[in-house]
């Protein structure tokens, strides 16, 4: 989707876009709001602005989008192809795969939430050691990570529409 369509299009059609983006309810309404942008660097940038306000509410919905690390995402929609693709270094032999298992359920066990993390261009190594290290935080400094990561996986497919990787 290029700028002018993401500008123009009514907002049922890119409302959808955003959504596959990150499924926080106040961050597609802010994207939205911000139209017509004069750039991508505007969109990207009123994007990260709002994502940095993430509601706890907002990141609960987006996460229940987000496959566990490890897992493949199933479907043809764009989320899961994205999904797939961001996680496409990370291992898929079975002591990789048991270990991301154990750790998802002892992340889940302890913050009660899928483990996110913005998985682009990391080894299942390093994300075996952010997920371990991740399980000694506080809650409160957890979440502020959650956050974050939610915050650049959303901006990383919102530049992938932007630049018409895939269309809407």
């Amino acid at each position: 989707m290029d700028l002018q369509s993401f500008n123009t299009s009514p907002a049922d059609v890119v409302r959808p876009v955003l959504q596959a983006c990150c499924d926080a309810p106040s961050w597609v309404a802010t994207v939205l709001a911000g139209r017509p942008y004069a750039d991508e660097a505007h969109v990207v940038r009123a994007a990260d602005q709002a994502a940095r306000r993430f509601t706890a509410a907002d990141i609960d919905q987006a996460l229940a989008a987000h496959p566990r690390i490890g897992e493949r995402a199933e479907g043809e929609h764009a989320e899961a192809a994205w999904s797939r693709r961001e996680q496409a270094a990370v291992g898929t032999d079975q002591a990789t795969a048991r270990a991301l298992a154990e750790g998802n359920r002892a992340y889940e066990e302890r913050f009660g939430r899928v483990f996110l993390i913005c998985a682009s261009g990391l080894s299942a190594d390093q994300v075996l050691a952010s997920l371990r290290d991740r399980l000694g935080h506080e809650r409160d400094e957890e979440a502020g990570v959650v956050a974050d990561e939610l915050r650049r996986i959303a901006l990383l497919r919102l530049e992938r529409v932007l630049d018409a990787e895939v269309s809407a």
